[in-house]
């Protein structure tokens, strides 16, 4: 079976926008989290957010967007896209740069893009508005295009006039993981040689305000301490929106044309827990088979892992199931038994929701090739576990450099 690389990353998120930011802000330990704007007010429960800097969506009218210039975008191109569809845009203009992926070879028959997204909840609402107080023909012509959830393969596959495989995932948190996955299997069967997986949210109160409803967010107001993922006082996530993208290409496709590999593939895993709508199995049980499947795929054993970039959204009964299951896994600690660092980088970020798999897919290919561990910051009031231990919903491991 075919060997698949990564060669290219693109972010816009809470911590960075771009690959150099996004690395000083992980190793220096640096949140993205901050009082959101659109939660002000005294009837929303919820204050924080993981920001988005240096774009803005004031109105539905592109004219009043502000996008950094070097993504040359016109208002032709943005009647059919949303806050979401820009920052995946974005994620993949930087990805394909670092790749060094030509325009040919981006708009090839062997090249393709796998996405995720929910759509711009925020566009559709205020499409709707429109179309219900003022009549269907004074609805922007595309909206519909901006607001659902295909809109990034949608846009980016004409942007970027992809001409291979395109489709997205919809498939809640583990909606770009599953696009990592997926595009894997592709470039592994032979169907493809190159894709770009993109996941990317809108950065709004529309995106993340509604699972206020099912007591899922947190409503601490200091961002020094919340999102604490594995913390005993942790009382659930906060959002954040937009976009990332990794380039997966065939090992020896890329190394004939000389790209820079950032790290390799090896296999992935899925599971379902069948157990609940929302919550998860206590046990762990499903967390636990997804680890062995991606463990089997990958022809590796517990022992062989250094480092889990854990879901951990910062949610109690989410953080106690999967320190189980990666307990299930990985097994209790041993004398000679050398365990994985385990770190939720979401207490820096937010939770991403379709994002968030490919966004901690590329900063842990990101830890990879630049040889350190990603660690969420400690509470002035706590003390960190002893290292290597992922054994109880305490706070995760402090910084440490690996060879």
């Amino acid at each position: 079976m075919r060997r698949v690389v990564v060669t290219g990353l693109g972010f816009v998120t809470s911590i960075g926008n771009s690959k150099a930011q996004v690395l000083e802000s992980l190793r220096e330990v640096k949140t993205g989290i901050g009082l959101f704007d659109e939660f002000a007010g005294a009837d929303v429960p919820v204050k924080l957010a993981g920001i988005i800097k240096d774009f803005a969506f004031p109105t539905i009218d592109p004219e009043d967007w502000t996008i950094p210039a070097e993504y040359k975008l016109t208002r032709a191109h943005l009647r059919s896209m949303g806050p979401n569809a820009v920052f995946g845009y974005a994620a993949v203009q930087q990805a394909a740069a670092e790749a060094g992926l030509p325009p040919d070879l981006i708009s090839h028959p062997r090249t393709g893009l796998l996405c995720a997204s929910a759509g711009s909840m925020w566009l559709m609402y205020e499409h709707y508005q429109v179309m219900m107080t003022r009549g269907v023909q004074k609805c922007q012509p595309l909206s519909m295009v901006a607001s659902i959830p295909g809109t990034l393969n949608i846009n980016l596959g004409a942007l970027y006039k992809i001409k291979g495989s395109s489709w997205g995932l919809i498939s809640a948190c583990a909606s770009s993981a599953h696009a990592t996955g997926s595009a894997l299997d592709l470039i592994r069967m032979g169907r493809q040689d190159v894709v770009f997986c993109v996941g990317a949210e809108d950065n709004s109160k529309f995106t993340g305000l509604p699972f206020a409803g099912i007591r899922a967010l947190s409503t601490g107001t200091d961002p020094r301490l919340t999102p604490c993922a594995f913390d005993k006082k942790r009382d659930g996530f906060v959002f954040t929106g937009g976009g990332a993208t990794l380039v997966l290409e065939e090992l020896e496709h890329a190394k004939q044309r000389g790209a820079n590999i950032l790290a390799e593939i090896v296999g992935w895993g899925e599971s379902s827990d069948g157990y609940n709508i929302m919550a998860p199995d206590p046990t762990g049980d499903g967390l636990a088979r997804a680890m062995r499947n991606a463990l089997d795929d990958s022809k590796l054993n517990p022992a062989d892992i250094d480092y889990i970039n854990a879901h951990a959204t910062s949610t109690p009964p989410g953080d106690i199931a999967e320190i189980g299951a990666i307990k299930t896994v990985f097994g209790a600690t041993t004398e000679g038994k050398k365990l994985p660092y385990v770190s939720s980088t979401k207490s820096l970020t937010g939770h991403g929701l379709c994002l968030a798999g490919a966004m901690e897919a590329a900063f842990t290919v990101l830890a990879i090739s630049e040889k350190f561990t990603p660690s969420p910051r400690t509470s002035p009031n706590s003390t960190p576990p002893a290292p290597g231990s992922p054994s109880s919903p305490s706070r995760s491991t402090p910084p440490r450099a690996t060879p």
